[in-house]
């Protein structure tokens, strides 16, 4: 059986949070804006031993004035907007599922630019054994599937794949997904604890080099390269710090066309410069299995990012009634939009 997490439960835990933190935050989400002056100093949640893109755009000089806090590391996309909703910081991403959830849970928070997606060269692809008798969806009835969260990214692309081959809603619901560490993934399918897994990244470069897996499907195979979620801001973060905002979400957007325009080897290097000069204690190792940002047209959302999860959407309850995409996102403050694969992003 599939679990979600009850809106209820998120809807009481963004306004519970937003009542503690209180009449000040407002107030605190624009520090100095009773002056009229806008907040220069985003706090952010980063990934251990990876570059994100607002880290990348500060490196590249396109921040200007504008700093990145950082606050701590996420433990998943979820929790990063959530933490952004609640005021704990002032940006945070996650896949689009769980930006819709939070914003139908009554979140006050919007999306400014897609961050993270698949292409052919960077994808998450559903493996099983070499010898595994599985070989089409409606095998896939009764088994297991680890993935690395329930109510995300992979549960989504999964469910759209196995009702794209024709599975009921009732059959959908006998295949189990597992929620395990990416890290066990590759593991776990190899001693038979679960049926299939999900791989993405360095592991799945690691995976494919031991060899004795087998891909059943992929995000890519099954849509092409798309965008896969969403960076947030608070609503009233973005009415009290206009410029700000559009400083930052097109900064983020001239370094998603640098890491895709720039030669891979270079990205590499700057990412490894960064993380080196931070001094978080962390490692380099993984950075040379880097590929490509997997981010399509500077970060510019269209309706279609949204629309494409819509079955999944309705069907797990998410969204009552018809989608309306307008709802969770603008691209008024990316100046790239419109523009894509035609603006120059200046090297820093």
């Amino acid at each position: 059986m599939k679990l979600h997490l009850p809106l209820l439960s998120v809807a009481a835990a963004v306004v519970l949070a937003l009542t503690v933190s209180g009449c000040g935050g407002a107030a605190d989400a624009g520090q100095g804006n009773q002056s009229g002056a806008e907040v220069k100093e985003l706090r952010y949640q980063g990934s251990a031993n990876q570059v994100t893109f607002p880290e990348l755009a500060q490196d590249l000089g396109y921040l200007g004035d504008v700093k990145l806090k950082w606050v701590g590391n996420t433990t998943s996309g979820p929790q990063d907007i959530q933490s952004a909703a609640t005021n704990q910081t002032d940006f945070g991403g996650a896949f689009t599922g769980a930006v819709v959830k939070l914003v139908e849970a009554g979140a006050p928070v919007k999306g400014v630019i897609n961050y993270y997606g698949s292409d052919e060269k960077n994808f998450s692809g559903y493996y099983v054994k070499s010898d595994s008798p599985i070989k089409s969806a409606r095998d896939l009835i009764g088994k297991k599937i680890a993935v690395n969260t329930l109510g995300a990214h992979h549960e989504a692309v999964i469910d759209t794949y196995l009702a794209k081959s024709g599975l009921s809603p009732d059959e959908i619901k006998q295949v189990q997904l597992v929620p395990l560490a990416p890290n066990d993934t590759e593991e776990a399918i190899r001693r038979g604890q679960v049926d299939a897994g999900t791989l993405g990244g360095v592991l799945q470069d690691h995976a494919l080099a031991t060899g004795g897996l087998r891909s059943l499907f992929s995000d890519f195979g099954l849509f092409g390269t798309f965008a896969g979620g969403q960076i947030v801001l608070r609503n009233d973060f973005i009415q009290q710090n206009p410029g700000t905002t559009r400083t930052f979400t097109t900064a983020v957007a001239k370094a998603i066309k640098w890491a895709t325009e720039t030669p891979r080897d270079e990205v590499i290097a700057r990412f490894t410069k960064i993380i080196e000069g931070r001094g978080r204690n962390e490692s380099t190792a993984n950075l040379k299995f880097w590929k490509s940002p997997g981010v399509p047209d500077n970060g510019v959302i269209q309706d279609a990012d949204f629309t494409r999860w819509e079955n999944w959407l309705t069907t797990s309850g998410i969204v009552k009634g018809n989608l309306t995409p307008s709802k969770y996102y603008t691209n008024e403050f990316n100046e790239l939009a419109g523009t894509a694969g035609q603006s120059s992003a200046k090297k820093g």
